[in-house]
């Protein structure tokens, strides 16, 4: 089989390969031949992204709600936040494969219906093997968007976990003019933290999950007793609800770096380009960042490698955070409370997002408790040294995949 000549292969179709080829139509790219390859050609609804941006982009009518007013609960403080001029939104992923499945016809794209087993690439081109003697395709450029473990464990190594469950009520229930953003009354893991939200689409059907941040998974039932427990929390009656859906998922938090450009013509995307933010799990906003980044560099005629997805200080304040958080250094309910409670809403989601200014930042390191966070900084600052005196020995570091199970009829999907 002679190799198929393109100019842009997409290794990998899911949330970020589907936003660069929406990107790519909305701009107008012409004349690029592309190839997406993936085993699986992904419709449907398979996860949901949660996010906060600005009203007024190529997202809003994709979206399946969205909220300016959203609640961060702790055990002592309950707190309603007024988001504008952001909202806080909510995306299911069939919309947006639909949405790059036109713009497939659009650009003519040639889809490969397989696995990429190598990638090798000569500084001219990329090979891009899926088994057999011979590659399938030669890339002038690939976008890799399937996911990677770090390039070295960090650290720290968390996970965002959770479970979700897709609440259809029997009369109104929730108030869809209000999320929950972070309710940290859940009972809090040995080492990690928890929380539940609420996504109210209507009045009659919700999207409740529990999530944590900590080492290791639950088991199914687990998620199930903790969701249940939650439920029970917010004062909704079992016997009014069906569970629609059920959602799992598993997100890295680590400050291990990833290898977001492996060689010179092959540029990683989503998680594995760096767009989860370690703190949070949050992916979405970066992602999307990345493919409208990609799909302006082409349409100007230069190399599609997108901007670093979060400021170099970041990365380093999200190490300093996940150090305190795993030495149990700060309590995690208190930790996040007093960002909101210390800091403007919006200075805070556009810190989460990378966008703030340094004086910013200094306001918000400032409403963290100093002594724990000092002690952090410097055994993170002694950490550093020693991975350059000493190469790390940490063991290989990988995200396991999430936990699913006949726990519910219902089917079983990944999130964010």
């Amino acid at each position: 089989m002679v190799p198929v000549d393109v100019d842009l292969a997409l290794v990998g179709g899911g949330g970020a390969a589907s936003l660069v080829l929406a990107a790519l139509a909305r701009h107008g790219v012409h004349g690029l031949r592309i190839a997406v390859v993936d085993p699986v050609h992904r419709r449907g609804q398979d996860r949901t992204w949660a996010f906060w941006d600005r009203p007024g982009n190529d997202l809003d009518d994709l979206l399946s709600a969205s909220w300016s007013q959203v609640e961060v609960v702790t055990p002592g403080a309950h707190r309603t936040l007024e988001l504008a001029p952001l909202r806080y939104a909510m995306l299911r992923s069939g919309p947006i494969y639909d949405r790059a499945a036109e713009a497939e016809r659009r650009l003519g794209v040639t889809r490969i219906v397989a696995g990429v087993e190598t990638l090798h690439d000569d500084g001219g081109r990329v090979l891009v093997g899926t088994g057999g003697d011979r590659p399938a395709l030669r890339a002038g450029w690939v976008l890799d968007s399937r996911p990677r473990p770090p390039r070295r464990p960090g650290r720290t190594n968390w996970l965002q976990h959770f479970r979700g469950w897709w609440l259809a009520a029997d009369r109104p229930l929730f108030d869809p003019a209000r999320a929950v953003l972070m309710d940290f009354r859940t009972p809090q893991p040995a080492r990690g933290v928890s929380f539940g939200y609420l996504l109210p689409v209507d009045s009659r059907y919700a999207l409740v999950e529990y999530t944590e941040f900590s080492p290791d998974l639950l088991t199914g039932a687990a998620y199930d007793r903790a969701l249940a427990g939650y439920r029970d929390l917010l004062g909704l009656d079992p016997a009014r609800l069906t569970v629609r859906e059920v959602e799992n998922g598993v997100i890295p938090m680590t400050d291990g770096p990833f290898a977001v450009r492996p060689s010179p013509r092959v540029v990683r995307l989503g998680s594995a380009g760096g767009a989860t933010r370690p703190s949070t799990g949050f992916t979405f906003s970066a992602m999307h960042r990345q493919a409208e980044q990609v799909a302006r560099a082409l349409a100007a005629g230069r190399p599609p490698v997108p901007r670093p997805a979060y400021p170099g200080r970041h990365r380093w304040m999200d190490a300093v955070a996940l150090r305190a958080l795993d030495r149990d250094l700060v309590d995690g309910p208190e930790f996040f409370g007093r960002l909101f409670d210390r800091n403007p809403a919006q200075r805070v989601l556009r810190f989460l997002d990378g966008a703030t200014t340094l004086a910013e930042e200094l306001a918000v390191m400032r409403s963290t408790r100093l002594r724990p966070m000092v002690t952090a900084t410097v055994a993170d600052a002694a950490g550093r040294l020693r991975d350059r005196l000493r190469p790390s020995r940490r063991p290989i570091w990988a995200v396991p995949p999430p936990v699913v199970g006949p726990d519910h009829p219902a089917a079983d999907h990944s999130s964010r």
